[in-house]
């Protein structure tokens, strides 16, 4: 089991092996967390992702990390909250599990995740959480021996922290 913690950050500042993004299915850039990372890693990084052709809702591919401190950025599409009903909690276990998935194909040992889901596409922050931790603490390679959790406000870090803390 690695070393699962949550902090108050920037998730383009951390210096782990990879940092995952909550990315559109085009890969190819948009607001929030997949705007910062894409400003931050440079004109290289969308060109990369054009090379991938996109990613299915719960799925994951990887990148280099170009001029971010992570060497990697493992991009993920999280569904947009519709009510819970319509398979939103499987898919963003998903997003979890592949990206773990293609940490553990690609020798990555620490991961930074953001709160997939939870910004423009709505998905309610307790329940995401809940599933992301869950999902982390039943699918992580023994390889992986550190999941950061990268929150950017202190309600969002007080939810992880204290279900990390559980």
């Amino acid at each position: 089991m690695p070393l699962i913690e949550s902090v108050l950050g920037d998730i383009v500042r951390e210096p782990l092996d990879a940092i995952v993004n909550a990315a559109n299915s085009r890969l190819l850039g948009g607001g929030g967390v997949d705007g910062a990372i894409h400003r931050a890693a440079g004109p290289q990084l969308l060109a990369a992702c054009r090379r991938l052709h996109g990613c299915a809702t719960g799925d994951a591919k990887i990148t280099p990390g170009f001029d971010l401190p992570a060497r990697h950025v493992i991009h993920t599409v999280g569904p947009v909250w519709r009510g819970g009903n319509e398979g939103e909690p499987e898919l963003l276990a998903s997003c979890y599990r592949r990206s773990l998935e293609v940490a553990a194909e690609n020798r990555v040992e620490s991961i930074a995740f953001p709160a997939i889901s939870t910004g423009v596409y709505g998905y309610p922050p307790n329940a995401a959480a809940e599933i992301a931790i869950a999902t982390v603490r039943e699918f992580a390679p023994a390889s992986v021996n550190l999941v950061r959790f990268v929150c950017f406000d202190r309600p969002t870090a007080a939810v992880y922290a204290a279900l990390v803390a559980a």
